[in-house]
């Protein structure tokens, strides 16, 4: 994660080095300022977390630095201290939004307490941001296996384990190791995503791994990996269940030794990276039909987790609808639509095989076809419809197919016999013909 930023601002320049030395040594990055006007300055081109400000200097003073500083960002944190301390200017500071208070002279230790405890609010409120972000309104919750998907991946996303993420096609995968990144101490760094099944072996290890100039033909530069260019962040290689045997092997070298050459060089580069897969195939089956390395399986299955069907969580189905109606209607700046409840009711009913996805493409596919400011039963795609019993033909043709329906199991009754089926229908013979030569029920 990145280090949190303190600036000090102190016009004894003595006193600031050493605060710059101590709280360099616990870990942050340290800037300095020795005046108000200064600090101001800094504040503007780089991004500051904690301010630790004397009141009493030249040009801006400290409590009108305070002030400027909450105009200009409410989320940097600032501790005062001063050897002119008052309970009036103590109130004064917090009620200005000051964090914290601290008389000269002071002991170090006191100041590193003060900072310590600042940088844990900072590290609170950034996570609840990168909380809310990772957590999009794609990823709805109300089901119970949803809900328990997500706390588990609260609790996992702060480990350095490698995930594998298993789930149907169109479930969600890549939502649910996005979240992990953004809730991981790695969030500042990159999150590298690789569709495995996209390219053909050469070409995804080229991929995966780079290459030196001249390392085959057509190598005419250096090319960088995915997997140096996640550096200190997180992979998502997902389908990894298609990966050849090659690309397993070196896969399992980088895992073991944490580090990798490119193609054609003899460079080793160190890596720190977090590993995420995911497939909609079963890898333990595979490796017991020896298509998937059984050392490699256990290396990435460090912590398992299943995204459910769409058809086992329907508690999110309305609610998903409405966030893809909106993103849709978004998109295409058109006002969102009501659905009407009979046709919420079978949207809710159906399986839904190509889950998460399928409803999002309908749910776009219906708002732009669709007439009117509601979607109504008949709007639905026509395999919705028959699987919730609705005739998705005209009145007229939905007559004319029971009425074959039932000429062609009167006949079957009566074992072909014209005479004796037109007297079981109420209708003539040549009725009765004239009917099966227009329903073809000849053959």
């Amino acid at each position: 994660m990145k280090k949190l930023s303190v600036l000090i601002v102190e016009d004894e320049k003595n006193l600031a080095h050493l605060l710059e030395r101590v709280l360099t040594k616990e870990g942050y990055e340290l800037f300095l300022a020795y005046d108000g006007h200064e600090a101001l300055e800094i504040i503007k081109v780089n991004k500051i977390d904690i301010v630790l400000t004397d009141i009493k200097m030249p040009k801006v003073e400290g409590m009108a630095l305070l002030k400027q500083i909450k105009e200009m960002d409410m989320a940097i944190e600032v501790i005062v201290m001063t050897a002119f301390a008052t309970i009036d200017t103590a109130i004064n500071a917090l009620k200005m939004g000051a964090r914290d208070y601290i008389r000269k002279p002071f002991d170090i230790e006191e100041i590193v307490d003060a900072v310590h405890k600042t940088s844990l609010l900072v590290k609170n409120a950034t996570f609840n941001s990168a909380e809310q972000s990772a957590f999009s309104e794609t990823l709805v919750a109300n089901s119970p296996k949803m809900k328990e998907l997500i706390k588990m991946v609260k609790k996992v996303s702060g480990s350095v384990a490698n995930i594998y993420i298993q789930g149907e096609t169109g479930v969600g995968k890549e939502l649910i190791a996005h979240a992990i990144h953004e809730l991981s101490n790695r969030r500042e760094c990159p999150f590298i995503k690789v569709n495995c099944s996209a390219l053909p072996e050469t070409l995804l290890e080229s991929e995966l791994f780079g290459y030196e100039k001249g390392a085959f033909t057509g190598a005419f530069a250096r090319k960088l990996g995915r997997f140096e260019l996640a550096n200190g962040g997180t992979i998502f290689l997902d389908e990894i269940g298609d990966i050849s045997p090659l690309i397993q092997l070196k896969l399992l070298r980088i895992i073991q030794q944490k580090e990798l050459e490119r193609l054609g060089g003899t460079q080793t580069i160190s890596l720190d990276v977090r590993i995420i897969t995911a497939t909609n195939k079963n890898l333990e089956t595979l490796v017991k039909e020896g298509a998937f390395r059984e050392d490699l399986y256990y290396r990435l299955n460090v912590i398992p987790l299943t995204v459910p069907p769409l058809r086992e969580r329907v508690e999110d189905i309305r609610d998903l609808i409405e966030t893809f109606m909106s993103i849709s209607s978004s998109l295409y700046q058109t006002k969102p639509k009501v659905i009407e409840q009979q046709a919420l009711e079978a949207l809710v009913q159906y399986s839904w095989p190509g889950n998460v996805r399928e409803l999002e493409n309908i749910i776009e596919r219906i708002l732009i076809i669709s007439e009117g400011e509601s979607i109504k039963l008949q709007d639905l795609p026509p395999k919705i419809l028959k699987k919730n019993n609705v005739p998705t033909e005209s009145l007229e043709a939905y007559k004319e197919s029971v009425e074959a329906e039932v000429l062609k199991r009167t006949l079957e009754h009566c074992g072909g016999n014209i005479t004796k089926a037109a007297e079981k229908l109420g209708i003539s013979r040549r009725s009765l013909h004239r009917k099966i030569n227009k329903y073809n029920l000849n053959t």
